[in-house]
């Protein structure tokens, strides 16, 4: 220190400068590490250790005790000293130091510089202020105008693309105007032409009639003669490609079958050729009024039977009021076999008199729902010696006096089917009469008769023991006594409906009684349960099962079924509303049913996506009702794999929606039926879907969906020309060109629904009634239990709820 006193003052400036920060660097580092109890000596005895080693040999870690010293690992055969041959070690304590200094003044240079741009304001800052304005504003202009430029740039564009289409439209028009014109003076030119030729050959007509008249000098009609061979006019072709005269015979015949009464007059009116096409007289064989009594008159009904009175076979006067002296003009068809006057609001004893003393070969007669009386029935044995099938429905003016006089005479003992539904005035005595007068009958239809009781039964069943199959339905006092006096007979068909009285009982024995019946109906039969359907298992010629409404049946009858014979040749299957099925019994039908075609699970409410993969494997499976269930898209989606299903109702499922339709159309190219009324989600899009799958579209419901547009139907029209029944009912959106559109492209529509349409015009339904020949029209707006009102715009939920309830409620008491 002495020396350092006597140095001189650059001496001491570059001490102070080197060694003294040196000095307090590795005092401090000594403290910090080592943390000495009396940091004063330690700070002495440091000292006179830095003293005794010497300034020149000073390192920051000298003051640090040997043991707590960092380990500073040395960097050794790196790229470094291969490249440049360093032996040495490369961090040194020097290059620490100047690392850590650099470090520490650039975070002052940082942090301090931060500080005065904070603290202290710049000089200029207005300026600065300024300029950033300026340039914030010289942005958004060049955005306002870029904007203003872009929107009048597409402007100008549409602009030039309207202008281009409308000049091409009027060249358009302006080549279509030149070519009518030029078409127009063509076509004068060749009339004129024609004209010219036309009165060369009836020139040369008359020049050879006078010849040959002056040669024979004898009078003759005009259209008798015939010229002679040389001297015929070659034919002059009309251009036409194709002359339906130039066909077969038969071929013809089979084409005109298919027209209606109307039809064949109107093409009988086209030509000289298609009339003689339409006097074939295979053609008046059967002759339909019912479809055309509105517009043809009585005088043209008796001029066709005149004419046609010896090939008339059949004849349909269904709902025509006739005058009596047209119904006479019946009599003049000797060969008659077939006659329905039913619902003929004129037809009395007088007239039918006349019929049965022409006509005895009468084999079909329907009086249903006419005046007769007695006097008729007493014709009936006399004059129709024949007679197989004779219908007496809703005819109530004859009593069982008159069922007695069809023993007269031969008698109606070739009678095959009868027919005496609502004939509530025939007690038990008249049913004897039938039983005495008529022994060969096989078939009996009875219903809507609440007067039949098993008494009725027993008198007839008595004498009639051929008796194949029975209709009774709304019969509600027939009872299992009636099911066993029906055991004598050999029977091949029930149908029951609405009875309360009829249990299992009837079933029980029905293997061994009625060994060869195939259908049997047993609809809205409360009583029936799970047992019945365990009895009808061992059938083996059973093929249609009817029982809706039976609401006690279960999935343990149905797989007591299913396990039986009855099984393998089942067609027809329906289950509407029996509620307690569910998916279990499901699972046999794809293994025990190899023959099933029609399937319904109408109103299955446990039903549910699981049972429909199972039904999925019925390949022989063509219609299946599903409606009322909680069925989703999945469903759908497994339906579409089957790829042979023809009809399909979804009524009320409200979980589909589009997509569900959609992939269910894109499998199902054979669609011929679809019901998906009340589906309240589907859009237009379900149109489209099937106007581009399913173009054999014949029978079509979309009746409460109320999102279907006029654009969607249009589509539709366009493809499925084959459609025959529509029903729009409560589509509010569709208005009068949906039945333009109907018009151009659904030829063949025969039944149109579109009740509850408010926005479709009396004055267009009036011209589609024409049309069609069946139509439902009603403004009016949608019932509550649609839920949503005449704009589409649905209902609140507390009161649709309410309304549905109140709907569902309804039908339960109707039901029961």
């Amino acid at each position: 220190m002495a020396s350092l006193r006597n140095a001189s003052p650059r001496l001491r400036n570059y001490f102070k400068e080197h060694y003294i920060p040196q000095v307090c660097e590795a005092l401090l580092c000594g403290l910090l590490v080592t943390c000495p109890k009396d940091p004063l000596k330690y700070l002495e005895k440091m000292i006179i250790l830095i003293m005794e080693n010497g300034l020149e040999h000073i390192r920051w870690d000298m003051c640090i005790d040997p043991s707590m010293r960092p380990m500073i690992r040395r960097l050794s055969e790196t790229y470094l000293e291969q490249l440049f041959g360093l032996d040495d070690q490369l961090m040194t304590p020097e290059l620490m130091i100047k690392a850590c200094t650099f470090y520490t003044g650039n975070l002052v240079k940082t942090h301090f510089c931060t500080w005065r741009d904070i603290t202290i304001p710049p000089v200029n800052e207005s300026e600065v202020l300024a300029k950033k304005l300026e340039i914030a504003n010289n942005y958004n202009d060049f955005r306002c105008k870029r904007y203003l430029f872009s929107h009048w740039h597409f402007y100008v564009k549409d602009q030039k693309e309207r202008l281009k289409a409308s000049l091409a439209r009027l060249q358009q028009l302006f080549y279509s105007h030149r070519l009518i014109i030029s078409l127009s003076k063509w076509k004068d030119k060749a009339r004129q032409k024609c004209l010219r030729r036309e009165n060369k050959l009836l020139l040369e007509h008359e020049i050879q009639l006078n010849k040959w008249k002056s040669k024979q000098k004898i009078n003759i009609i005009e259209e008798e003669f015939v010229f002679p061979e040389e001297n015929v006019p070659e034919p002059v072709s009309d251009g036409s490609e194709f002359d339906i005269s130039l066909l077969p015979e038969s071929a013809i015949l089979k084409i005109f079958f298919y027209l209606t009464l109307r039809d064949v007059i109107i093409c009988g009116q086209v030509s000289h050729s298609w009339m003689l096409m339409t006097q074939a007289s295979s053609l008046w064989n059967n002759i339909d009024f019912s479809l055309v009594r509105s517009m043809i008159p009585d005088k043209y009904i008796v001029s066709i039977l005149q004419r046609w009175r010896l090939n008339v076979l059949h004849l349909n006067f269904r709902g025509c009021a006739l005058r009596v002296k047209t119904l006479k003009s019946v009599s003049l068809c000797k060969n008659l076999q077939e006659l329905n006057v039913s619902d003929c609001p004129t037809l009395t004893d007088e007239s039918m008199k006349y019929i049965s003393e022409s006509c005895p070969g009468v084999l079909y007669l329907n009086l249903s729902n006419t005046s007769i009386t007695n006097r008729t029935m007493r014709l009936l044995p006399r004059h129709f010696h024949n007679l197989q099938n004779l219908s007496l429905a809703y005819c109530r003016n004859f009593t069982d006096k008159g069922l007695q006089y069809l023993s007269l005479g031969n008698g109606c003992h070739k009678l095959l089917y009868l027919d005496l539904s609502g004939c509530t005035q025939i007690s038990v005595k008249g049913f004897r009469n039938i039983a005495n007068s008529c022994t060969g009958i096989m078939h009996l239809t009875i219903n809507d008769m609440p007067t039949l009781t098993d008494n009725c039964v027993k008198a007839l069943v008595e004498k009639c023991s051929r008796i194949t199959s029975v209709v009774f339905i709304g019969a509600p006092h027939i009872s299992d006594c009636s099911f066993k006096a029906l055991s004598t007979c050999n029977l091949r068909k029930i149908r029951f409906e609405g009875n309360k009285r009829i249990t299992d009982a009837c079933f029980k024995y029905i293997d061994k009684t009625y060994p060869n019946i195939s259908h049997i109906y047993m609809s809205n039969c409360r009583r029936i349960t799970d047992g019945s359907l365990k009895s009808l298992s061992p059938l083996k010629h059973l093929t249609v099962l009817n029982l809706t409404n039976c609401i006690r049946l279960g999935d343990s009858g149905l797989r007591h079924f299913l396990d039986g014979s009855a099984s393998t040749k089942i067609r027809e299957l329906n289950l509407s509303n029996c509620t307690h099925l569910s998916d279990a019994s499901l699972y046999k039908l794809s293994d025990c049913c190899p023959n099933l075609n029609y399937l319904s699970l109408r109103n299955c409410v446990l039903l549910t996506n699981i049972g429909v993969d199972h039904i999925v494997n019925i390949f022989s499976l063509l219609s299946i009702d599903l409606s009322g269930t909680v069925i989703s898209n999945e469903a759908l989606v497994a339906l579409s794999r089957h790829k042979k299903l023809k009809e399909l109702s979804l009524s009320e499922c409200y979980n589909i929606t589009d997509a569900g339709i959609q992939a269910f159309c894109k499998g199902s190219l054979i669609l011929e039926h679809l019901d998906v009324s009340y589906c309240s989600q589907l859009s237009s899009d379900i149109i489209k879907a099937l106007a581009i799958y399913c173009t054999n579209l014949t029978f079509l419901s979309i009746a409460g969906c109320p999102m279907i547009t006029d654009s969607a139907m249009e589509i539709l029209s366009a493809k499925c020309h084959y459609l025959h029944i529509l029903d729009v009912s409560g589509c509010v959106l569709l208005t009068d060109k949906m039945l333009q559109h109907l018009q151009r492209g659904c030829k063949q529509l025969r039944i149109l629904k579109m009740q509850y349409c408010t926005l479709i015009s009396q004055e267009a339904a009036k011209k589609m009634s024409s049309v069609v020949q069946q139509q439902e029209y009603k403004p009016d707006d949608p019932p509550l239990w649609f839920g949503y009102d005449r704009e589409g715009k649905p209902l609140e939920e507390q009161q649709n709820i309410k309304y549905k309830r109140s709907h569902l409620n309804s039908l339960r008491r109707s039901m029961q």
